[in-house]
């Protein structure tokens, strides 16, 4: 029987056994593995999948290698292989082996892609049919949508099993006949097992799992002599020696058939964990984030956006474990891998995606860099998503880095940005194709008082004015106008005066740059040029006076 079906094939598994021998690792290394598909571009459950993957690695001073799981190639989409581990690599996550770009392999256990593989699956394939654990089936999608009808006509449990399983017993006389016609036919396995049964598997995150064992004859090699993932995953993790199988829980359902197959083709067993996914919040219940529904799904979206990719992988640790906050506040300035990363203290039940959360450490992390780093970042995605404001960027970069270096090369930086598509708003005002007036003066404030402070600031502005050299000079207008020329004199008699010398500031600041609040103004006119500054003063207050 094996010989009819796979006459091709005249290597027998310890070829294999030699040709891929164990790994010399320390005691306790662990080896572990990212294996997406490139049905799509690069999902966020993949990336977090490969950071843990990669942090479990770590843990031991072990290896991370990524295999590329490319056996549904209807579905393979161009360009996916690219995008998913060049998105794996732009976010910091070192591959050790395997597919380190698109078009490079490395390690001594490849070829790390699926369909080039296929004369090895097929190989452990013709073993099991030798050994009457395999056969062919020759159902078309009628018979077993057929079967599948009766099953549920009788509520009976369905799938191919026991006596549902039309072809488990096919003779060799049988099967050439149905070949001569033409007949397609796929491999199933030929299971051994009982859902009366039980399996066990200690589960690196929940613990111990007790399911019934596997009784279905499901498909290991497809039509076209193609291996299901079932069948693939576990002569790949055997055959390229992973000591530990990170994946979603998704795949806890199948891990019965999976611990089968591992004990029928003799094969020791990888230490099984199973990740909770990212949820997100919909209508009041809980669903796993997903690619059609939420845009946050697919990892582009936050390059789009801007986001750092150390803000995300900062983001995706506080979900990955429990007290990485905690390890943070005490270790500002650590890089995150220096972090002891264990798998136990991940989620049970999966963390929501926070957007606010994702914020809120994107602006921790950018605030830390210095004003050349900022510049280059912002130039980058601009040239990329903006090429109108990477145009107005370039036209002076010194001018453009001495705008990020306002209130940030100091020892308390602002946190204004929190992704670089907020980089255009965030300094538009010092640039005129950019700036847009705004008039509107606090309710505090009378118009035509408004236009007396600019009118009387405009006289006694110099840019060569230091900070506290500046700001004495709104203080020295403030009297003759009937404003204090001290904030804590106006606080015990209010009533005395029109205002203070910050209501006087904040009439220059959205004079100058449209706005309330702003990082220093002393800077930001320093910056504009005393030209600009005076004209868009002496704009405001005409707009005032008519």
């Amino acid at each position: 029987m094996a010989e009819l079906l796979l006459p091709d094939i005249n290597k027998d598994p310890k070829y294999y056994e030699d040709l891929y021998p164990a790994r010399d690792l320390s005691e306790g290394m662990r080896v572990t593995r990212i294996a997406p598909s490139p049905t799509g571009y690069l999902h966020l459950g993949v990336l977090f999948m490969a950071l843990i993957n990669r942090l479990t690695a770590n843990s031991t001073k072990g290896i991370f290698y990524t295999r590329i799981e490319d056996t549904d190639k209807k579905r393979e989409i161009e360009g996916g292989i690219d995008d998913i581990i060049n998105g794996i690599n732009k976010f910091g996550i070192k591959i050790d082996e395997g597919f380190i770009s698109a078009t490079q392999q490395v390690g001594d256990y490849g070829p790390y892609k699926q369909s080039e593989r296929a004369a090895i699956y097929q190989c452990y394939a013709k073993s099991l049919i030798q050994q009457g654990l395999a056969y062919p089936c020759f159902c078309t999608a009628e018979d077993l949508s057929e079967v599948r009808a009766v099953q549920e006509s009788q509520k009976i449990r369905t799938g191919y099993h026991g006596q549902w399983a039309k072809h488990r017993d096919i003779t060799l006389q049988q099967a050439k006949e149905l070949i001569s016609q033409g007949k397609p036919f796929v491999v199933r396995l030929k299971s051994p097992g009982n859902e009366e049964n039980k399996v066990f598997f200690d589960d690196g995150i929940k613990g111990k799992i007790e399911m019934p064992e596997n009784d279905e004859d499901f498909v290991i090699l497809k039509s076209d002599g193609i291996p299901t993932y079932h069948f693939a995953h576990v002569i790949d993790d055997h055959l390229m020696h992973t000591t530990h199988v990170i994946r979603g829980d998704e795949w806890i359902s199948s891990t019965p058939k999976h611990l089968q197959l591992f004990k029928l083709l003799g094969f020791k067993c990888p230490k099984y964990i199973h990740v909770a996914p990212i949820l997100k919040l919909d209508n009041g219940g809980k669903r796993k984030i997903s690619k059609r529904k939420d845009p946050e799904a697919a990892v582009s979206f936050f390059a789009q956006q801007g986001f750092e990719p150390e803000s995300v992988i900062e983001y995706l640790m506080t979900i990955a474990a429990s007290d990485f906050e905690d390890w943070r506040r005490a270790n500002q300035n650590a890089d995150y891998k220096d972090y002891k990363f264990n798998v136990k203290k991940m989620s049970l039940s999966g963390a929501l995606f926070d957007w606010n959360k994702l914020c809120d450490v994107s602006k921790n992390v950018i605030c830390k860099f210095n004003s050349d780093t900022v510049t280059e970042k912002i130039l980058c995605w601009a040239k990329e998503f903006d090429p109108e404001f990477y145009t107005v960027l370039t036209k002076d970069k010194e001018f453009t880095k001495s705008i990020f270096a306002i209130d940030r090369d100091c020892a308390k930086p602002r946190k204004d940005l929190i992704k670089w598509d907020e980089a255009k708003d965030y300094c538009s005002y010092f640039f005129d194709e950019l700036f847009t007036p705004c008039y509107e003066i606090p309710e505090n404030i009378e118009k035509s008082d408004a236009a007396k402070i600019l009118r009387a600031y405009s006289l006694v502005y110099d840019p060569n004015d230091e900070r506290q050299e500046w700001f004495e000079k709104i203080k020295s207008i403030c009297p003759g106008l009937g404003f204090s020329a001290d904030n804590k004199e106006y606080k015990n008699n209010p009533a005395l005066y029109k205002g203070h010398p910050g209501d006087a500031s904040t009439i220059i600041r959205i004079a100058v740059t449209g706005r309330r609040n702003t990082p220093d103004l002393c800077s930001i006119m320093r910056t504009i040029g005393k030209d600009t500054c005076l004209e868009r003063i002496n704009q405001m207050a005409n707009y005032l006076e008519n």
